[in-house]
């Protein structure tokens, strides 16, 4: 799905299940995701707390969109929002 469409970002860690939810729900659109490992990168993990104001992982950015956690990402995929965020342009 991903042609030209915005970059997404996700802050993450490798035990997470709601992580490994998001991966799943990401990889089924074909959409590469820049994984940001808060675990191997603890410095990182500041810049998640002030980019989306939130302590949990994963937060989840798709261009400038701050979509949130994958309880965020999942409900844009039930309503039918999510493929249109991921096409559009930055």
């Amino acid at each position: 799905m991903q042609d030209g469409g915005p970059v997404v970002e996700m802050y993450a860690n490798s035990w997470c299940p709601y992580c490994s939810a998001a991966r799943a729900l990401l990889d089924s659109k074909q959409v590469p995701v820049v994984e940001i490992n808060v675990e191997e990168f603890p410095d990182r993990r500041a810049e998640m707390i002030a980019r989306s104001g939130r302590r949990t992982v994963p937060q989840i950015f798709i261009g400038a969109t701050h979509v949130g956690g994958y309880d965020d990402l999942a409900a844009l995929e039930r309503e039918g929002r999510l493929d249109p965020l991921l096409r559009a342009n930055h």
